[in-house]
C-alpha cells in the first residue's frame, strides 16, 4: 500500500541534500543524557541545520528566505514509542523505547518544526524535520499530568501517553479513545495493546507480508526506506513509514521530512 507525495516533496528534498546522513547509518540508538540533549540541541542549533531550516519555513512563500531566522526553543527532549518487547509481554521490558531526541524550531512569522536527533559515530545528527512541535508540547502535558513519568506515544493510532509506575495516562484525544479520560493501569495497557499488536510484532506473518499499520516494518527498515533516493522526483510512503512517523506526509532527502497532517483538537488533554 502506497500513498502520494506531497506534490511540493520534491521541492523540501531538494533543500534538504547534504545537510546530513540518513537515520539508516545511525550507529546506536539514542540515549536520553545531560550530555546527549546537549549534543542535540547543538546539532539542531549548527548554522548548516538553520540554513536547511530558513528553507524550509519559506517553503510555501509564508515568509522569506531572508526573513525566517529560525532560532531553536528550549532543550531537547527524548522521545519514546511503544515498545514490541513491552506488547510481547516481556518480564520486566518498559513501556516504551527511545528513538530519538526532538528540538523545537521556530521561525520569525512563529511557525514551529521539529528536529529529530540521533548519534551517528561520535557526533550527532539531525535526520527528520516535522512541521509543530507536538514532541515538545506533549513532553511539557506529560511533565504536568504525571511529574517524573515517561511520555510515549503509541504511533498505531498518533496517541499520546504518560506513564510512571502502574498508571497510564492519556495525553491527547486519540489516547483518551484508547484508554478512557481518567486513564488505565499498565497491566491493563499491556493487555490491550497485546490484542491489537501482538500478531503483528517484527518476525510475525503479519509484518513479513509488508501489510500496512502495526509494526509492519521494523524502524531499521524504515529508516532505509526512508534513506532511499527519490525516483522521478515521486517516490512511494508506505502506510507503515507513515505510522512511524508520526503522520508525515512526506519522507524524504534528509534521512526523513515529516509534513505532518494538523488535526482539530490535537492538542495536549
Amino acid at each position: 500500500m502506497t500513498l502520494r507525495r506531497l506534490s511540493s516533496a520534491a521541492a523540501v528534498a531538494a533543500l534538504l541534500t547534504g545537510l546530513c546522513a540518513s537515520y539508516a547509518v545511525a550507529a546506536e540508538h539514542p540515549t536520553a543524557t545531560a550530555d546527549s540533549k546537549a549534543a542535540a540541541h547543538r546539532a539542531a542549533a549548527a548554522p548548516a541545520t538553520l540554513d536547511t531550516l530558513s528553507r524550509f519555513f519559506a517553503r510555501d512563500g509564508k515568509v522569506s528566505l531572508t526573513a525566517a531566522a529560525p532560532r531553536i526553543q528550549g532543550d531537547a527532549v527524548p522521545v519514546y514509542t511503544l515498545s514490541p518487547e513491552f506488547v510481547a509481554g516481556r518480564a520486566g521490558a518498559p513501556v516504551g523505547k527511545l528513538e530519538y531526541l526532538a528540538s523545537t524550531a521556530v521561525s520569525s512569522d512563529g511557525q514551529k518544526a521539529s528536529l529529530w536527533t540521533v548519534p551517528q559515530g561520535t557526533t550527532w545528527k539531525v535526520v527528520n524535520i516535522a512541521t509543530g512541535d507536538d514532541e515538545a508540547r506533549y513532553a511539557a502535558a506529560g511533565a504536568s499530568r504525571l511529574p517524573g513519568g515517561t511520555v510515549f506515544q503509541e504511533p498505531q493510532i498518533n496517541a499520546w501517553y504518560v506513564q510512571k509506575g502502574t498508571t497510564v495516562l492519556p495525553l491527547d484525544e486519540d489516547a483518551v479513545r484508547a484508554v478512557g479520560a481518567k486513564g488505565t493501569t499498565l497491566g491493563a495497557y499491556q493487555k490491550r495493546v497485546q490484542r491489537a499488536y501482538g500478531d503483528k510484532l517484527p518476525g510475525s506473518a503479519y509484518a513479513k507480508s509488508g501489510k500496512a499499520g502495526g509494526y509492519g516494518q521494523s524502524p531499521e527498515e524504515v529508516r532505509a526506506q526512508a534513506a532511499a533516493p527519490a525516483t522521478g522526483g515521486d517516490s512511494a510512503l508506505t502506510a507503515s513509514s507513515v505510522t512511524a512517523g508520526a503522520g508525515a506526509l512526506a519522507v524524504v532527502g534528509l534521512g526523513a521530512v515529516a509534513l505532518r497532517r494538523r488535526r482539530r483538537g490535537a492538542n495536549p488533554a
